[in-house]
């Protein structure tokens, strides 16, 4: 029997996912297999963005199998930011494991990274695509808007477009997403006051399907979103308060 978190699942592992058909079988299973290895209770959350191809007959058919899999059906295509905020309004777990759902993340970093926040060192790990294993344009575009999104937000996260991250569960209490937020996601947790650190992981290339989620348009949107960022580091409004009890005569 797995050991019961005190919250509803000790990890949700999510993914946002538009016409990724071929890889979900295999995303859901080694999903399965990193959530078994932290041997407590887990779920997998996979938000379907409307996808046009073959994704929700197979969804249906893995959720006859796993029992942990829950599936959230985007109304209408939303685009990478809101599926993932979907899929994190929707976690119950005491921390939350994001992958992108074209199996370059592997899962099987996951129980490694929990680790990390489970002895105290950060409350947010984000992954490091130290050796990635894509086409030179796209390293080229990455590491140019890494260096400017750094530079603009005053960050030192070597690679805030890895898609595996894990983080508790009250780093999201109060964040509000924007369009294209998630590029920016270590950023706006640290803003609110929680440590951050990067580790480095695994990544592999893709071998089923092709990028969804615009690429080279992203670069010029990073540009615009970075000053708006930085903006808000100069803006936000950090507390703490405790209401303090009352003293009552006898």
């Amino acid at each position: 029997m797995m050991e019961q978190s005190e919250h509803e699942v000790y990890i949700s592992i999510v993914a946002p996912a538009f016409n990724e058909a071929e890889n979900l079988p295999q995303l859901v299973d080694e999903s399965v297999q990193a959530g078994l290895a932290l041997g407590k209770d887990f779920e997998i959350i996979i938000a379907n963005d409307d996808s046009d191809d073959d994704s929700a007959d197979v969804l249906a058919g893995l959720m006859a199998r796993v029992p942990q899999l829950r599936v959230l059906d985007m109304e209408r295509r939303s685009g990478q930011t809101a599926a993932l905020d979907a899929t994190l309004r929707a976690a119950r777990g005491k921390y939350i494991a994001t992958l992108d759902a074209d199996l370059q993340n592997d899962p099987a970093d996951i129980p490694r990274l929990v680790e990390i926040i489970e002895a105290d060192q950060a409350d947010y790990v984000n992954g490091w695509r130290r050796d990635r294993q894509d086409k030179g344009w796209r390293l080229l575009v990455s590491k140019y808007g890494n260096k400017f999104r750094n530079y603009i937000t005053r960050e030192t996260i070597r690679d805030s477009g890895c898609g595996l991250k894990v983080f508790r569960r009250e780093c999201i209490d109060r964040l509000k997403l924007f369009n294209g937020g998630h590029r920016f996601f270590a950023t706006l947790i640290r803003m609110e006051g929680y440590r951050i650190t990067d580790v480095q992981v695994n990544h592999r290339p893709r071998t089923a399907g092709v990028a969804k989620y615009g690429f080279l348009d992203r670069f010029f949107k990073v540009i615009r979103d970075a000053f708006a960022v930085r903006w808000m580091q100069n803006k936000i409004v950090l507390w703490k308060a405790k209401e303090r009890v009352r003293q009552t005569g006898k």
